[in-house]
């Protein structure tokens, strides 16, 4: 079969590895292109050929492990192949249906937005909105345009983050989420460009013609802390060192997000004065136990490409299970410290809420933990996406907490 690719040459000393071969395949077709193309122009395919072996022998192992070969056998497999059969097509390709084309734009920027993040940001909104309710007159139109515009706004800045991060991580996603819309090829650097722009400019020109100064300052800071997280530039992309990495999603998530949209609510909508109650207390202590987790776990899944272009996260320090059972140790100790607030109530209906909620939380929190196999990385995801999912689970129950 190897004489149809190089014609009337000699087989090459070095064994071909099998699947480098493009004559593998069940198509009768492919072969008698390259066959006919062999005996055209042999010189050719024979160069190829060597350049492949040469690539294939010579492809260096990263951390003990063949991922490299891999990726570039691969690579190099699929673009031999392609070039083989590009200059004489075999059939038509089908032509989508724009129906289709829709469809695979609408799931490239699903992924590219990070879904997680945007229902942590809508939910985290409501739920503190939530907390400057005194009576049930106060849920007015006035109350649910003011949490809209806010929840909007929001919305456009976290694409923005999210997509600077895709941006400045195109080859560290390669290794670790491929499935990104940057890392695939689904999206060109400019169009991730375009789209991280806009939103950001549609964020701050609804922030400015709302007119609310607490809702400007949270797009402002998520701004500036979001970009000096990811934008490789002198003295930032601050995600490279683990302590300012925490602190930049501490900020956001359990500062920025409770005092900021709490006060737009407080004092933009009801037009009362800026007093922090007892609720946004807890809310907010609450939230730095669980944003110093999040910034800890997210580098769990993601060691392998963290350790290969020297992020130095926790993750890579400790070990990913000593990471683990910090976070885990965190979040109990913060749902303990919950269920004292909920005992202190005053309320009846809160103290039980807070006191049974977190109790069921906190269980469900330790036995899937100890369920956890840290050898598979599926596994590691799942139980970030599990923290994520606790994470909205605390947004329901804040506001019973009174």
């Amino acid at each position: 079969m190897e004489s149809l690719l190089i014609g009337s040459f000699h087989r090459p000393s070095i064994p071909v590895p099998a699947e480098f071969s493009p004559l593998k395949t069940s198509s009768h077709a492919i072969v008698r292109v390259l066959k006919c193309k062999a005996w055209k122009r042999p010189k050719k395919h024979y160069s190829s050929s060597m350049k492949l072996q040469r690539q294939y022998i010579t492809q260096e192992h990263v951390g003990g492990s063949d991922l490299s070969t891999i990726a570039a056998d691969k690579k190099l497999k699929g673009r031999f192949l392609v070039h083989a059969s590009s200059e004489h097509p075999l059939e038509s390709q089908p032509s989508k249906s724009p129906w289709d084309s829709v469809n695979d734009a609408v799931d490239a920027f699903y992924r590219f937005s990070r879904p997680h993040t945007i229902i942590g940001t809508a939910l985290s909104i409501i739920s503190v909105s939530l907390l400057a309710v005194e009576k049930f007159s106060d849920f007015s139109p006035l109350f649910f345009t003011g949490v809209l515009e806010a929840i909007v706004a929001a919305l456009f800045m976290n694409i923005y983050i999210v997509g600077l991060n895709q941006l400045s991580d195109i080859e560290i996603d390669k290794v670790n989420k491929p499935y990104l819309p940057l890392a695939s090829g689904e999206y060109s650097v400019q169009t991730g460009v375009i789209v991280v722009s806009s939103f950001a400019i549609l964020s701050f020109w609804l922030g400015w013609i709302v007119g609310s100064w607490p809702l400007f300052w949270a797009l402002f800071i998520s701004f500036v802390l979001g970009t000096a997280y990811s934008i490789n530039l002198p003295l930032l992309r601050w995600k490279r060192f683990a302590v300012v990495a925490a602190m930049c999603i501490f900020a956001v998530r359990a500062v920025i997000v409770q005092i900021a949209f709490y006060l737009h609510i407080q004092t933009y909508v009801y037009k009362r004065a800026a007093v922090l109650s007892r609720p946004l207390i807890f809310a907010t202590a609450f939230m730095s136990f669980f944003s110093v987790v999040i910034a800890l776990f997210k580098d769990i899944p993601d060691i392998v490409g963290d350790k290969i272009f020297g992020i130095q996260s926790f993750t890579v320090r400790l070990g990913q299970e000593r990471v683990f059972w910090i976070c885990i140790g965190l979040l109990e100790m913060a749902y303990l410290v919950a269920i004292v607030v909920g005992a202190a109530s005053s309320n009846t209906w809160s103290k039980y809420f807070t006191i049974l909620g977190h109790s069921a939380l906190a269980l469900l929190l330790w036995t899937r933990a100890k369920s956890v196999d840290f050898s598979s990385k599926a596994a590691i995801t799942s139980f970030y996406m599990f923290i994520w999912k606790l994470f909205y689970a605390e947004y329901l129950l804040i506001p019973l907490v009174r």
